[in-house]
């Protein structure tokens, strides 16, 4: 079976959660046996098309017969901007199409409308959006819905845990200025600050002698440059759907303090630390309750038990399942030019 996605930007250059989820997703359709091929719409750093754990990757650079090619598919796959352009193809030729929803905006929601699968990255998202549909007429709702939690291979990140307290993403919205607040009082932890793949880095004031700051970290690297070196993650993030980096840090037992966005609350579970981001006390006190090693060691069991409840959860072999359903579940309209057009009618005049 072919599949074909089109969407923003892929690993390894492009190194968001969003699309290390969707590549954790299209590598168990590879090792079934099927045709994966993604087609970036943004020119990146890479030109060169290539080929990543099965998946083969075309950058925009090389990607003018992407339309041409979609039409060939056997299941056509986006995300985010890029739903509509695909939906248009796919309801060109009868292909079917399949969208993944990692946010509960209404845009989202509304381009994903009519789709044969939509995939939601977690329970409350798919609580709202069917909120949403439910004022949609049938023939806009989505053909069929399922959840699938971004897929981590916790023996992919297991290590050692460090001994600093660590923020991924220097942007705002993902706390990047509460975490230079939190480091100016607190001299007695070490920080580190991983720049993101997006959004304005945020700097400190003044240089904080217990901070280090790094450029961002691939995925397949953040067990050894990120992961190993952390006691602690933080995030006081404004907008989280899940918390891939959160449930990435449990597989190695490392405490997690979040915000309690509905996405960081359903991800971290009972695992979780939370701590409102607009109050600083609070992040300072779990920080120094975890000095204590027997709060941290506390804490790292949580975690470990909570990576472990989700390594349990059955929703790639679902998602695979769900994608191979597609198959052949349209029949495909063929375009032909038949025969020149028929003569214009004159209409008289009155």
């Amino acid at each position: 079976m072919s599949i074909v996605a089109r969407v923003y930007g892929y690993p390894p250059a492009h190194n968001a959660g969003s699309e290390w989820m969707l590549h954790s997703m299209l590598r168990p359709l590879s090792e079934r046996g099927h045709r994966v091929t993604v087609w970036l719409s943004h020119p990146g750093t890479i030109e060169k098309t290539y080929d990543i754990d099965g998946v083969r990757v075309v950058p925009y650079q090389e990607g003018a017969e992407f339309a041409a090619e979609a039409q060939r598919a056997d299941v056509l796959l986006s995300q985010y901007e890029n739903v509509p352009i695909v939906a248009g193809l796919a309801k060109a030729r009868g292909i079917p199409v399949v969208v993944i929803c990692h946010d509960n905006f209404a845009a989202s929601f509304h381009d994903a409308a009519g789709a044969d699968l939509v995939v939601y990255n977690s329970e409350w998202i798919r609580r709202d959006g069917e909120i949403h549909y439910g004022r949609y007429p049938q023939e806009f709702l989505p053909g069929r819905t399922i959840v699938v939690r971004p897929p981590v291979i916790a023996e992919h990140y297991r290590t050692a845990p460090g001994d600093r307290a660590t923020l991924v993403n220097l942007n705002p919205d993902k706390g990047g200025d509460i975490f230079w607040q939190i480091a100016a009082w607190m001299p007695e932890w070490e920080f580190l600050g991983v720049r993101g793949a997006y959004g304005q880095q945020t700097a400190p004031p003044v240089r904080l002698p217990n901070c280090e700051v790094v450029d961002g970290v691939p995925g397949n690297e953040m067990r050894e440059h990120v992961y190993g070196r952390s006691r602690v993650i933080l995030m006081p993030s404004l907008y989280e759907s899940w918390g891939r980096v959160a449930v990435e840090a449990f597989a190695s037992g490392i405490p997690v303090v979040a915000h309690p966005t509905p996405g960081l609350v359903e991800a971290l579970g009972e695992a979780g630390i939370f701590a409102y981001r607009d109050d600083l006390n609070a992040w300072l006190h779990a920080l120094r309750s975890l000095r204590d090693p027997a709060n941290w060691e506390k804490a790292s069991r949580r975690a470990k038990a909570r990576s472990a409840e989700l390594s349990a959860t059955p929703d790639l072999g679902l998602w695979c399942d769900a994608v191979e359903s597609l198959h052949g579940a349209k029949r495909r309209q063929t375009f032909r030019v038949v025969g020149p057009p028929p003569p214009a009618v004159s209409l008289p005049a009155k």
